[in-house]
């Protein structure tokens, strides 16, 4: 049904990454989930076998291919059962590091984007706030200019890899007046005034997500990214992006999900017989598997469109709207059919349940999706590239 996306070479990268994740993160898992923390050595071996390269030119040490290796890679991460593990990885690649492409300088790019392809360097995204979550428009944190350096004050929030990332591509505001006019921002960790707290959270416990306070930080104004005042516009086109890999993380946990669960009542007997018999059961798989598969096909589509240079704002906005509430959903009756054993923390699902809470909470709530897509069907909204 997908060989139209798929190619040999596809099949190959797909099973050559789920062979190394199988050798590298699995066993290690159980203890990152406790402890909150991934050894930085991971991070150079994703970079030697070119997974943080897939779709950064080979100008800067990737791999320039097509969006469903990305996909691919995306999915695989989702099989391991780690919301936390997945996001750190997703979360460096393809939000700090699609601005450091983006917008940054030459200079940037030859400093820190070869750097975070080949895993020497770690980095996170600064968006969300204490007092506007999904509301970027009231952003608080200031950057203002004073000779040749900015000043950042202010606090973000809810940051995958804001306490052990090595940099921070931070959202600012640089006029008062007028709330749109922000700025992409470059700052290193060990910049004097950045502070950064560890968050204790629900699932994605692997992460490390972090609280951030700016006293005064001074940063070369040579670390601005892109044009002053332009950044609202250049969060909200990369907006996109980030809502098609929930949309796909949502697909391949729910996917997952079946798997494990399909396995477990070809094993599991009740009342003399295994308990895939049942018909109850039977017919709620039926609709868990078709509710998947069409949010997948049209994931797929999404993502092929966006390959051809499509600007899928709205598809984006419903990739993630339809797939997160069909993962909870799933994923919450697959625990139900494993009955006791799906509420013990030696089985997946109590994890996989917690993780996907997430989905329809975290790069724009449910709420604010609809929002914007009922902004473009009844009003005739129109959002467009930046320049």
């Amino acid at each position: 049904m997908y060989s139209a996306y798929f190619t040999e070479e596809h099949n190959l990268f797909r099973e050559g990454f789920r062979t190394f994740l199988k050798t590298e993160v699995v066993p290690h898992l159980d203890e990152w989930e406790k402890t909150g923390t991934i050894p930085r050595d991971i991070w150079p071996k994703f970079g030697e076998m070119g997974y943080f390269g897939i779709r950064y030119p080979e100008k800067y040490g990737g791999l320039d291919l097509n969006i469903f290796y990305l996909v691919i890679w995306l999915e695989e991460m989702q099989r391991i059962n780690s919301g936390g593990f997945a996001a750190a990885m997703w979360a460096h690649n393809y939000l700090a590091m699609t601005h450091l492409l983006k917008e940054g300088s030459e200079e940037i790019k030859q400093k820190y984007l070869t750097a975070s392809i080949a895993g020497e360097m770690i980095g996170c995204l600064c968006i969300s706030e204490p007092f506007g979550g999904s509301d970027v428009g009231s952003m608080r944190t200031t950057a203002y200019k004073e000779g040749d350096e900015y000043v950042i004050n202010g606090s973000k929030t809810f940051i995958t890899n804001g306490v052990y990332s090595d940099y921070l591509v931070v959202i600012a505001k640089m006029d008062p007046d007028n709330p749109k006019s922000m700025g992409v921002f470059l700052v290193d960790r060990d910049t004097k005034g950045l502070s950064a707290s560890k968050l204790d959270k629900l699932g994605w416990r692997a992460s490390d997500t972090g609280e951030i306070a700016f006293d005064n930080v001074r940063i070369p104004a040579s670390n601005l990214m892109g044009e002053p005042g332009k950044g609202f516009y250049y969060v909200m086109q990369h907006f996109a992006l980030e809502r098609l890999i929930m949309g796909v993380n949502a697909h391949a946990r729910a996917e997952y999900a079946l798997e494990y669960t399909k396995q477990y009542m070809s094993e599991r007997t009740a009342f003399g017989k295994t308990i895939d018999k049942f018909q109850a059961l039977r017919h709620r798989m039926s609709e868990m598997y078709t509710e998947v598969e069409i949010v997948k096909a049209f994931n797929y589509q999404v993502a092929s469109n966006l390959d051809k240079g499509v600007y899928v704002v709205k598809e984006a906005c419903m990739s993630k709207l339809q797939a997160t509430k069909v993962a909870d959903e799933v994923i919450y009756s697959c625990l139900q059919h494993l009955g006791g054993y799906g509420y013990m923390e030696e089985y997946p699902l109590a994890r996989m349940s917690r993780d996907s809470r997430l989905g329809p909470i975290g790069g724009g709530t449910s709420e604010i999706l609809k929002d914007v897509i009922a902004k473009m069907i009844l009003d005739g909204k129109t959002y467009k590239k930046s320049a």
